[in-house]
């Protein structure tokens, strides 16, 4: 207790007791300042006080500390801005060109003193990437004029940032003193030489100028930061002085008043104080940069000022700023909680001080990257900007493409355009590691090129990207495919369809550690926006998750109603999916949509279907087998193709700022073409992957464009369109075709029932396509159960195809040309004839092949009149083999060629 009572009597001493004497010792030490006090009064004396009272007739003014080396840094840096020029080209009035000296900092502050003012330019209104406070510094700009300025601004970039805020202030009001404004201006410094890693950020880097690049998977909103606080005194009412705000919130140590001891009671002036825009991003590593076995890389990322709302979610971009250290006061918390203090009534009066006393053995911080400025990973230096208040800018011209090439990358453009056969060879060029799949390299082809995104007048957006999917065997190279355009393009996501989830793929509502907030984070689909998404094992997906992709893929919208947050977010992705059959194998004898575990609505939005089938052929296992022993032996003869990848890159950004334009001609083609596939599917002898809608005209339009784009043109020509259509008959209308048996055994030659109806087990064709056979839908009796067993022939559906397609063509235009006068058919052995001169080259010599060709033509026609009525007889139907051969032979009016 005597220990207790001493340092009682101690402190009451030190503060002069509570009873009368110590408020005459208390005038008396404030009648009678010191020094430092009697100056710090003089200066304050001149400074006019709010609400000034008599107690408040003495302050006490922190003495500021400065850094000598951060005035010679702004003192250098104004002479920059100064004095920095580049020489340029301008057009005179005479239309003649002379070099003059530019000044682009002078220039920015001049734009920047108009647009306070109100005094814009219409030049200054045209220009999207201009700022209000914010000044853009090249460091190559800085470099070349003060190389030691640039490379103490590098080492200690946060230490200097506010020394050159300062002179930027000041030399812009140098500039134009007509200005008054107490807002902060600030520095956006890009283009450094060196662009780091998220990975490779380090301790030794805290406080330095880096760039690294990433993609953004999250992004809050915009909030209001303090930058300056000014706070004002609760029990004598003195205003501080601003105070800077270092990542947290911070008041004064105690009151400028000498007779106030106020240390803890202050509110902020929030109108004298200064507020700037604030939000964090979530940035995450780019997928290709991800060392086998490792987890990708993020970090929070703060944007100030106007750097705020210049990317989203999916954006790969390049942050300039510097890496710092916060204290972590949010870990003190549990999630969701703010940071408060718990009393205990069992505790000493004082309260308890200090992170021990809570049980709290030491204090957390976490690193975190501050932006400088946000550049986008494809721009170059001179567009800084992705977006302006939230505006998406215009594509780009094909002027403003070329004059990012060289000479003689303009020259190669020039030459691949006029190359006579430039679809195929870029087409070659398409994942030459793979042998063969011509056709699917072409759809990649023209998936990458695109159509034209359109708008209609009342607000109606119209896709325009190609969706395509690879069905197919293992082993047949469908994820290489889908590596090599993930590799290809720049804004791609690569993602297995059995480890992504609806959230995966479209986005997620998070709660935010900090704020407790929820927030959207983005998926594959809003990650690819303007870009491909490759989803491989696509089949393995569950159907809950693909109905959630339904909306991004036709709409190219994903709606979010989750959390009280509800958004709709644009997914404008080309989908590559790969697929595998259900049984393993691709089973020809059934349709694409009982081999493949997906519903009709996701067949029917993708634009191209490619099957791939692991069929024993002997010459092509040769070529597979000495492709796949060159991949081993690392020949360099393995990656020849007529374009690089840099170069098919180059062509393509180039060729997709051309909007092609429908012409009549192409646009009775289109109607024609739509025409002849709702016509195959609405006779029973269609065999498509699923019914023929709109939607396959819409992809017919948009491959046409693609296609336009391949060649430069700003008009869809028809030929672009016929070849658009075989390329779409190709994917969607053989994906299944079996075998055809042809019957043999009728000798009257009349392959049919006898009643007129079909045999179910001859799949009734009509031109290229087949009708699939549901199981359960026919019941044998005994007389066709005898025609069973006459003997068939079967013969590939590439083959039947085009012996039939030959022969109708061939009798259509006959048709076609005899104007006037009864028209002349062919008879049947004329027919035949005419077919065996037609491939008697390729038959030889050989009376053999000869024979059996004369054979396979007559069963084929036997089956275009009696099972798929293609073609028709004039006249009555032929009773025996010699009435068959002088039969004459016509179309079927309603078969379309």
């Amino acid at each position: 207790m005597a220990s207790v009572a001493s340092v009682r009597t101690q402190e009451e001493n030190e503060t002069g007791g509570r009873g009368g004497g110590g408020e005459e010792e208390e005038e008396g030490a404030a009648a009678i300042p010191t020094r430092e006090q009697a100056e710090a009064m003089a200066e304050v004396a001149a400074m006019p006080q709010p609400e000034r009272r008599e107690a408040d007739e003495a302050v006490v003014v922190e003495p500021e500390v400065t850094d000598p080396n951060g005035e010679i840094v702004k003192e250098r840096f104004m002479a920059f801005l100064d004095t920095f020029s580049e020489q340029t080209t301008v057009e005179t009035a005479d239309g003649d060109y002379e070099e003059t000296q530019y000044y682009p900092y002078v220039d920015q502050a001049s734009r920047i003193a108009r647009k306070l003012l109100e005094q814009e330019t219409d030049e200054d209104r045209g220009n999207q990437n201009q700022l209000v406070y914010t000044l853009l510094i090249d460091f190559s700009h800085l470099q070349r004029h003060d190389y030691d300025l640039a490379e103490a601004v590098q080492a200690e970039f946060i230490r200097f940032e506010p020394f050159l805020r300062k002179g930027l202030t000041q030399f812009i009001h140098y500039q134009h003193p007509e200005l008054h404004t107490h807002k902060s201006f600030f520095v956006a410094i890009h283009d450094l030489p060196v662009l780091g890693k998220l990975r490779h950020l380090r301790m030794e880097q805290i406080g330095s100028l880096v760039s690294v690049k990433g993609t953004v998977t999250r992004s809050s909103e915009v909030r209001p930061e303090l930058l300056q606080g000014v706070f004002r005194c609760q029990d004598c009412g003195l205003v501080s002085q601003a105070i800077q705000q270092q990542f947290h919130y911070t008041r004064p140590t105690r009151c400028r008043n000498p007779r106030c001891k106020n240390k803890r009671h202050f509110t902020l002036e929030t109108s004298m104080s200064e507020f700037v825009d604030w939000q964090k991003l979530r940035v995450q590593e780019l997928s290709h940069e991800i060392p086998p076995g490792s987890m990708p890389r993020s970090m929070d990322v703060f944007c100030r000022g106007e750097m705020v709302e210049r990317c989203k979610a999916g954006d790969t971009v390049i942050l300039t700023g510097s890496w710092v250290v916060i204290p972590d006061g949010g870990a003190l918390a549990r999630a969701g909680e703010a940071p408060r203090s718990i009393s205990n009534q069992n505790t000493d009066s004082t309260g308890v001080r200090g992170l021990q006393a809570i049980g709290v053995k030491e204090l957390t911080y976490r690193t975190c990257f501050l932006v400088s400025s946000i550049l986008g990973a494809s721009e170059k230096s001179n567009k800084v900007n992705l977006w302006v208040n939230g505006v998406e800018p215009q594509e780009d011209t094909p002027e403003q493409v070329v004059l990012e090439l060289t000479p003689q990358q303009r020259q190669e453009i020039r030459d691949m355009r006029s190359t006579p056969n430039l679809y195929e060879l870029l087409a070659q060029s398409i994942c030459p590691n793979t042998a063969g799949h011509l056709e699917i390299k072409k759809g990649i082809l023209l998936q990458l090129l695109g159509g034209v995104h359109k708008t209609a007048p009342d607000g109606l957006k119209l896709r325009g990207d190609i969706n395509l999917c690879i069905v197919g065997d293992p082993s047949t190279a469908k994820s290489q495919f889908l590596k090599y355009v993930h590799a290809f393009s720049n804004r791609s996501v690569y993602c297995v369809g059995k480890a992504s989830s609806a959230a995966g793929l479209t986005a997620a509502v998070q709660r935010d550690s900090d704020t407790g907030e929820y927030g959207i984070e983005a998926g594959a689909l809003l990650l690819a926006d303007n870009g491909i998404c490759c989803i491989d094992e696509f089949d393995k997906m569950d159907p809950s998750d693909q109905v959630a992709i339904h909306e991004a893929m036709e709409q190219q919208t994903i709606s979010i109603t989750k959390a009280g947050i509800q958004a709709t977010l644009n997914a404008r992705a080309s989908i590559l999916a790969a697929a595998n059959p259900v049984y393993g194998r691709y089973d020809r004898s059934k349709t694409l949509s009982a081999n493949v575990a997906l519903s009709a609505p996701i067949l029917s939005r993708f634009d191209l279907f490619f099957v791939v089938l692991d069929d024993c052929n002997p010459a092509t296992d040769r070529r597979v087998a000495q492709h796949i022993l060159n991949v081993h032996r690392c020949k360099e003869t393995l990656v020849t193709a007529p374009y690089t990848m840099e170069q098919i890159q180059r062509y393509i950004r180039f060729a997709r700022t051309i909007h092609p334009k429908i012409t009549p001609a192409s646009q009775r083609v289109l109607v024609d073409c739509y025409r002849r596939l709702r016509q195959s599917d609405s006779l029973g002898a269609s065999r498509s992957a699923y019914r023929i809608t709109v939607r396959q005209l819409e992809s017919l339009i948009r491959l046409s464009e693609a296609l336009a784009r391949l060649h430069c043109d700003s008009e869809i020509q028809p030929d672009y369109v016929n070849k658009a259509f075989r390329l779409l008959k190709t994917s969607i209308l053989r994906v299944e075709t079996s075998d055809v048996a042809v019957d043999e055994g009728d000798e009257h030659g009349n392959g049919g029932d006898d009643d007129g109806e079909d045999n179910p087990e001859d799949a009734p064709l009509h031109g290229d396509e087949a009708e699939s056979q549901r199981p359960g839908e026919y019941e044998p009796t005994e007389q066709s159960r005898s025609r069973r067993e006459k003997k068939k022939t079967k013969i590939s559906f590439e083959e039947y195809e085009a012996i039939a397609h030959m022969i109708a063509t061939q009798l259509r235009s006959l048709e076609s040309d005899d104007d006037e006068g009864d028209p002349v058919y062919w008879k049947w052995k004329d027919v035949v004839e005419w077919y065996l001169r037609q491939v008697e080259s390729d038959l030889g010599d050989s009376v053999e092949a000869l024979e059996a060709t004369r054979k396979k033509v007559n069963l084929v026609l036997r089956r275009l009149v009696n099972t798929d009525h293609v073609l028709v007889t004039v006249g009555p139907m032929p009773g025996n083999r010699q009435e068959e051969a002088n039969t004459p032979l016509a179309v079927h009016p309603n078969y379309a060629i």
